[in-house]
């Protein structure tokens, strides 16, 4: 096992008289100590964390998260393909997080431009309005996304 750091610290007397060559020698037999101290507690670790593994694979309870956050999430990554499936496993368009933000209005900011059409596509309302009453056509045009302006004001 490894030295401990009072016995180490007794010992800097000792190694202080050394010649170079001697704390040449007892450095590598200390460093040799260390990494034997630190496989066995790998190893050990190991052990552990193997029980607590198979302790694991007996739960069946999955994450998972409410709709309104996976669409926004995969709409402010620019998912198109992850939008679409939601989409058309009946996710809404119109799902809000807390400030009242639609996929929509964060696309709008974000200027992504496949995306909104999805979500247009598929029936987003856009005049959804946030907790500041701000529309998907205010973020466009705050950010000055004028071909995302053309496209809200057609739909």
């Amino acid at each position: 096992m490894a030295a401990e750091h009072g016995e180490l610290l007794g010992e800097m007397a000792t190694v202080g008289r050394l010649g170079a060559t001697e704390r040449l020698k007892h450095a590598q037999k200390r460093r040799v100590q260390q990494l034997k101290g630190w496989a066995q507690m790998e190893k050990d670790s190991t052990r552990g964390s193997r029980a607590k593994a198979d302790k694991k694979k007996a739960r069946t309870i999955k994450v998972t998260f409410p709709q309104s956050i996976t669409l926004l999430d995969a709409a402010a990554r620019n998912d198109v393909e992850e939008v679409r499936e939601l989409l058309n496993n009946g996710v809404s368009p119109d799902l809000v997080n807390e400030d009242g933000l639609t996929a929509l209005h964060q696309c709008c900011i974000d200027d992504f431009v496949e995306i909104v059409q999805c979500l247009l596509d598929a029936g987003g309302c856009v005049n959804a309005c946030d907790s500041e009453l701000w529309t998907p056509l205010h973020a466009a045009a705050t950010c000055g996304h004028t071909g995302l302006v053309q496209l809200l004001i057609q739909a």
